[in-house]
């Protein structure tokens, strides 16, 4: 028998068990390194295997993880098991817990995705089976990323209703007694559309009910919550984050914490880095985390644009459409509404940026960003349009009364105020105040216009790159400030856009990227 040991490695939604090759009580060579084992509670010891691998009665508390053999003893003692730090909080048993180890069951479900490789339709059971040991991480990557692809190869209209369900049956479903709970999200891809920062206080002080909760970035400079984190706490529990909307009306979350839809956080974690983004899959994350948090209205922004995630209208009606299908399937109302990507939004691209533009919205400053301020009314005007005692069409003017009046900007600082202080903040500072007292990464560089023109594109993609090859989310005052937008005249040597670092490293490396392509077109060249 074994001891059960955290080991303080983040594997990243994976599961990392740690046997040490001179363990006395398992031969390593028994469990290959890169093999997937079965560890359990030592509380069932009928049918015991005589090294103590339980056979006979596996109902008790187990997990399934890859393992890595390690011939440090200091790192693991030989009686030891070591698990990572997904795998231990997956477990949920303490440090020291009796622990067995064994050969794991066949994984049923695989016999579905081997049928979906070959072509073949999938039940909504086949999906379930699947998702239920995506969620509990019985999968390895490699068969992830198998079932990924063959779903992205072809995927009927039934077959996304059937995985946006099971993606939400093993998930945390939250429930709001009958309140009014709406919902925003934009499919993203657009530098700087940080506008449920906005939407939300808006909505709220309408008096709707709007629990937000918001992914972090994984391959963009910034998601909602990595800039929402430079003004207030987000890495908030379900019980927490419960407790705040009854008492202020909404919130603004880290969705990884309320595990809405865990199997999707695996996923996720497999498609970015191979670029599947189809969208079959998108329409399922979207919908199956949105029905699990309650929502009853749901507005969606889907940008268009040459370099955003849609390139073109007749693409975004498609999308819509199948939006609109599985929704109503689920019993969702969805307003989808198709708007401008063909630039990134506000001027920050990075969460300290992106931040002081937020709050500058908020707190009606004149340099404010206008098409931030636009597009975050137009959202909000369409979500408080549900509230059946506004009048169709009154929405977007009711929003702007709310945001002219200050009441958005009180929402906002009841947000604050209710999450807490974010990591590293100085004690004693005003709510609000996070995207004052965090500044820009003070290493600095100005990308230059190379002649006199007038800016007609703005390579979303590009500028992304360049944000993050600063250092963003990871420094969150690094980023790409703009100082000209598309339909500007700029001078010869006169800057484009700022980039802020916190190592001349990452500097360099920013500058170098935007020396190659600076995302810019001015008068029908690159440059």
């Amino acid at each position: 028998m074994l001891t059960l040991k955290p080991i303080a490695i983040d594997t990243h939604r994976e599961s990392i068990a740690y046997l040490g090759r001179a363990c006395p009580h398992y031969r390593a060579e028994e469990f290959l390194a890169l093999a997937k084992i079965e560890v359990l509670a030592a509380a069932h010891p009928h049918g015991a295997h005589p090294h103590g691998t339980q056979t006979a009665d596996r109902g008790g508390p187990r997990i399934q993880a890859t393992l890595n053999i390690v011939d440090d003893p200091a790192l693991l003692a030989p009686d030891e098991l070591g698990l990572s730090e997904e795998a231990f909080r997956l477990f949920g048993h303490p440090a020291g817990t009796p622990v067995t180890i064994g050969h794991p069951r066949p994984v049923d479900s695989l016999e579905a995705v081997r049928g979906k490789i070959e072509g073949h339709l999938l039940s909504e059971a086949d999906y379930c089976a699947v998702m239920r040991d995506i969620a509990a991480l019985r999968y390895s990557k490699m068969e992830i990323a198998a079932f990924l692809v063959a779903c992205a190869g072809f995927m009927s209209t039934e077959e996304v209703l059937y995985l946006t369900r099971a993606m939400a049956g093993v998930g945390h479903r939250l429930d709001w007694d009958h309140r009014p709970v709406v919902d925003k999200h934009c499919i993203g891809g657009i530098p700087g559309n940080r506008t449920s920062m906005i939407v939300v206080p808006l909505v709220m002080a309408h008096g709707l009910t709007i629990p937000k909760t918001s992914s972090r970035a994984i391959t963009s400079p910034a998601g909602t919550a990595d800039t929402m984190e430079v003004l207030a706490r987000v890495d908030i529990g379900t019980d927490e984050m419960r407790a705040i909307v009854e008492r202020i009306g909404g919130c603004l979350v880290w969705g990884g914490r309320v595990n809405l839809s865990p199997a999707d956080d695996v996923m996720i974690t497999v498609e970015r880095p191979l670029g599947i983004d189809t969208r079959e899959q998108m329409v399922a994350s979207i919908l199956s985390k949105k029905v699990s948090a309650g929502a009853r209205h749901l507005v969606l922004d889907i940008p268009v644009g040459p370099t955003a995630k849609v390139r073109s209208h007749a693409d975004a009606i498609r999308l819509r459409k199948l939006f609109e299908y599985v929704a109503g399937e689920l019993g969702l109302p969805v307003d989808v509404i198709i708007t401008d990507g063909s630039q990134p939004i506000g001027r920050g691209v990075g969460p300290v940026l992106e931040a002081r533009d937020v709050m500058a919205v908020l707190r009606n400053e004149a340099e404010a960003p206008a098409d931030l301020r636009d597009r975050a009314l137009l959202l909000a005007g369409r979500l408080i349009e549900s509230d059946p005692g506004v009048k169709g069409g009154q929405g977007i003017a009711r929003a702007r009364t709310l945001l002219d009046s200050g009441a958005g900007l009180r929402a906002m600082e009841q947000i604050i105020e209710a999450q807490g202080a974010p990591p590293g903040a100085p004690p004693g500072a005003p709510p609000g105040n996070g995207s004052r007292g965090l500044e820009p990464g003070t290493t600095g560089y100005e990308m230059l216009a190379p002649r006199d023109g007038v800016v007609q594109a703005i390579d979303c993609l590009r500028i992304a790159r360049v944000a993050r090859m600063a250092g963003a989310p990871a420094f969150k005052g690094a980023g790409v400030d703009l100082l000209k937008k598309t339909g500007d005249p700029v001078r010869r040597g006169e800057p484009l856009y700022r980039i802020h670092a916190a190592l001349p490293a990452d500097l360099g490396f920013a500058a170098e990227l935007a020396a190659q392509d600076s995302g810019f077109t001015l008068n029908g060249h690159a440059v």
